[in-house]
């Protein structure tokens, strides 16, 4: 296996959730917001170009009237989510850029300052087309209000090794495990310590600190017996490492507590076998119990992660 898959397949293990998903590169997240509005008809194919045409919705004229809606009630959030899923669903289709999706994103941040995902989606957007200093920004101001959001640590973390200050998200993430005890006492559950160290092993990983990134996984384990995923993201590790023999006892291990659909993919990690690539169509909603693991393509280094620990 070369370096640059095993990078790779560390990163399978952070897509893993027993009840909830987090996607960290652009796409997987902003997708997951139009895939309960998908057409069936898009997971079909014809062989007539016309007759896929007369079956898929006119995203452009869905678009300008949301937008003529807009231009009339500026605050009308009904058409904001509206135009932001038709941009999305173009995206979805290789039909659209990124950069339409800022605007009606900017403004539902600004009309729902309580809900954080619209700020992580925006970062996300930023981080995407370049504008990092911007995404920064976003990540932290979320991170002020709510310093265990999860998807904000993950996208702050990610563009700190983006530009190349891995010391700094390491920092990132030790500071917030720290403060967890004070930051959970005062609102309680503010802060999933075990997902927040899930991020930490993985950058570890990254990094080559590999040591260290064991001795995170070892202390998830020691505190979350039943949690597969810091079992398997061990295994990986030792796998990366050439310890062949104790990664097998490992996933083997992985693979009892796993839950029944994904036993047969942790056995293809195990033997080497290659992970299908993943499609719209197969990236799970952020409240639903992901169908597979199979992380998508990332713009830059990045790596999903589950929101809690069950």
């Amino acid at each position: 296996m070369s370096e640059k898959s095993g990078r790779w397949i560390i990163r399978v293990v952070m897509v893993i959730a027993l009840t909830t998903f987090v996607g960290f590169s652009l796409l997987p997240l902003l997708n997951n917001v139009i895939k309960a509005n998908q057409m069936p008809s898009e997971a079909t194919s014809t062989p007539s170009q016309g007759a896929q045409s007369s079956q898929q919705p006119d995203l452009e004229a869905q678009a300008r009237g949301y937008e003529l809606v807009l231009q009339r009630e500026p605050d009308n959030q009904a058409a904001l989510k509206g135009l932001l899923e038709v941009r999305l669903q173009a995206l979805a289709q290789k039909k659209g850029d990124v950069q339409d999706v800022i605007p009606p994103l900017e403004k539902l941040v600004k009309l729902n300052p309580e809900e954080p995902r619209y700020g992580v989606l925006l970062a996300q957007a930023k981080q995407y087309i370049g504008e990092r200093e911007g995404a920064a920004q976003i990540y932290r101001q979320i991170l002020i209000s709510k310093p265990g959001n999860i998807e904000a640590l993950q996208g702050l973390a990610s563009l700190l090794i983006q530009q190349n200050r891995p010391t700094a998200a390491i920092g990132l993430l030790q500071d917030t495990i720290k403060t967890a005890n004070t930051v959970n006492q005062a609102a309680p559950g503010s802060i999933d310590v075990p997902a927040v160290q899930l991020i930490l092993g993985d950058v570890y990983a990254q990094q080559k600190r590999y040591d260290e990134a064991l001795a995170v996984f070892d202390e998830i384990i020691k505190n979350n017996k039943d949690d597969f995923r810091p079992v398997l993201a061990k295994a990986l590790v030792l796998k990366m490492q050439g310890k062949t023999e104790d990664a097998r006892a490992i996933f083997a291990k992985a693979i009892n507590l796993a839950p029944a659909q994904y036993k047969d993919q942790i056995q293809q990690l195990a033997a080497g076998a290659p992970t299908p690539a993943p499609s719209p169509a197969n990236i799970p909603s952020l409240t639903e119990e992901p169908a597979n693991m199979t992380p998508a393509p990332a713009p830059a280094t990045s790596s999903p992660l589950p929101k809690s620990v069950n």
